[in-house]
């Protein structure tokens, strides 16, 4: 995820017209003035149609129309925002999840009770690395070399990681139980945590494998791209050739906002408007190791 100043006016336009979508359209861009003048060309020298003429009326289907794309497009931005927001706070919630369950079991395991403290020291944020790799559809490597810990290096790396890992932490908390180290009431306040773990899982997962549908967002680039092409038809008579960069300009608005749209839809990627779930996880195990010092 790109950081910035917001208060800068000039590095986001810098970055705006730097950025990887507008390469992709700048050809569009040209092509379409270079349409457009053609448009005007023929209308205006070839055809000579005056002012007078019924095709200056299609310009009030367009304002009808543009009135119903923006509609769509607020729609479409506000739903991909909604999606990136959600992992943000799913991410946010497992960042606390993980801080809590250390602050707890800190205070149920006794300092001497090194083994149990290192275990859960290595497998709380192995539980936020197996899922950040398994977002970004990487296998999760359990090079780990746990000589105390065996049940750490049985993980296999090509089944579920945040399932195994979450597993793992529940089968200790509860041999834990057995043993005597955790009272009842202890029990279902570590398991209550452990569960909020696999649901911000599964969270996370609804959003990656949901995407937004095609026929919707198919909808709309053909409706941008119909619009934009036939702007030029009516608007000559009022615009002249000034249509040659009046239309490139009102398309490069539409097809960013849309383009905008399918970048941050999908926020577990790495483009520079995912999210930095790779720096969250780092960070959880930097805070459970600290909380879980022998």
């Amino acid at each position: 995820m790109k950081v910035y100043n917001p208060k800068d006016w000039l590095y986001p336009i810098k970055y705006l017209l730097s950025a990887e979508h507008t390469k992709k359209i700048f050809p569009l861009i040209i092509g379409l003035g270079l349409f457009s003048w053609s448009i005007a060309y023929l209308e205006l020298e070839y055809l000579k149609l005056s002012d007078k003429s019924w095709v200056k009326n299609i310009t009030t289907v367009h304002s009808l129309l543009g009135f119903v794309l923006s509609l769509i497009l607020v729609f479409r931005t506000n739903t991909a925002y909604d999606r990136w927001w959600e992992a943000r706070k799913q991410w946010g919630t497992l960042t606390n999840v993980s801080r809590t369950l250390s602050i707890k079991l800190n205070a149920f395991l006794e300092r001497e009770d090194k083994i149990n403290r290192s275990f859960y020291r290595k497998a709380i944020p192995l539980f936020a690395e197996t899922l950040y790799n398994f977002l970004r559809s990487e296998y999760t490597k359990f090079m780990l070399d746990e000589a105390d810990h065996p049940e750490i290096i049985s993980l296999d790396d090509k089944k579920h990681g945040p399932n195994q890992v979450a597993s793992l932490l529940f089968n200790k908390t509860n041999s834990l139980y057995r043993e005597g180290k955790l009272s009842g009431e202890q029990l279902r306040l570590l398991n209550e945590e452990i569960t909020s773990m696999t649901n911000v899982c599964g969270a996370c997962e609804r959003i990656k494998n949901t995407p937004i549908p095609i026929a919707y967002s198919s909808f709309i680039k053909v409706f941008i791209i119909i619009y934009t092409l036939t702007l030029p038809i009516g608007y000559v008579f009022s615009m002249g050739y000034f249509v040659c960069f009046a239309v490139p300009f009102i398309f490069y608005i539409l097809i960013t906002i849309e383009m905008i749209g399918e970048s941050i839809e999908e926020p577990f990627g790495t483009d520079s408007d995912d999210l930095p779930i790779d720096r969250m996880a780092d960070n959880i195990k930097k805070h459970c190791r600290e909380m879980l010092l022998p």
